[in-house]
């Protein structure tokens, strides 16, 4: 169980229960999940691994998930303007209800991206990273993100390839940096946040948004029933992940296979 795989498989089956039952509660319960996933995670590292969390609960939470949730913002925001651009995207008000709306999607965001994070940025990653370097982390959590979405509603492989692409490869450069779990929380959260209160699909789930949006033109510029995700528009947008790698070799952050090996 102390191996990297077994510690590793050990949290990704904890945590996912957590998610499992508390993802889609009503009111607090995904957020109270998101709770629960956090105590999953420390159990599994301090009874397992016998390490501290700094990424977790070290100082500058705040100041991090802010940071994470600024770039995830003008990421989506910059995605979702180019589209409408070029006439993929229409909107109008939804009239739901602004506040009930925010805070539900609120909530049920806050869960999807603490559970996601620690899975595959926490666990898988680093896991991986102990194991063959963070080149292989970066890749495998990239391709098992992008997998994992291959089951929701409208899923296509190349949905699931630029899912991959464009959150794995980023979300993955994003945590190289700043080794901190909140920074790639606030990226994940914003992103999925933005996208529902416009209106816009996220990965095949069509949750009420402040916003109702229709889009028109190909699949491959709208995303289609999938979403933006699937559009071709957030993948160009790789280039984001790029000044990250470089910000985290400058600080010596990237484990190559060779130290893996000593």
């Amino acid at each position: 169980m102390r191996h990297p795989l077994g510690w590793m498989l050990t949290g990704v089956v904890g945590i996912g229960l957590v998610s499992g039952v508390t993802a889609t509660g009503p009111g607090p319960v995904p957020v109270l999940g998101a709770v629960a996933a956090l105590g999953v995670y420390w159990a599994v590292m301090r009874k397992l691994v016998r390490r501290a969390v700094p990424e977790v609960y070290g100082p500058g939470v705040a100041r991090e998930a802010l940071r994470g949730g600024a770039v995830g913002l003008v990421f989506v925001l910059v995605s979702v303007l180019v589209v409408a651009v070029f006439g993929g995207y229409s909107f109008s008000w939804a009239d739901n209800g602004i506040a009930g709306v925010v805070t539900s999607v609120v909530m049920v965001q806050i869960g999807t991206a603490v559970t996601e994070e620690l899975m595959f940025r926490g666990l898988a990653f680093q896991a991986l990273e102990k194991l063959w370097g963070s080149s292989v982390a970066v890749a495998g959590t990239a391709l098992f993100f992008g997998g994992s979405h291959l089951l929701n509603p409208g899923a296509t492989l190349w949905s699931g390839l630029a899912i991959a692409v464009e959150a794995g490869v980023l979300l993955g450069a994003a945590f190289l940096w700043r080794r901190s779990i909140w920074f790639v929380v606030g990226l994940h959260f914003a992103w999925n946040t933005t996208e529902t209160l416009l209106g816009i699909p996220v990965s095949g789930h069509t949750i009420e948004g402040v916003l109702s949006t229709q889009p028109s033109g190909p699949p491959l510029l709208t995303g289609g029933v999938f979403g933006l995700e699937a559009s071709a528009v957030p993948v160009v947008g790789l280039a984001l992940a790029v000044p990250m790698f470089v910000l985290a070799r400058r600080r010596g952050a990237p484990v190559t296979r060779r130290q893996t090996q000593r």
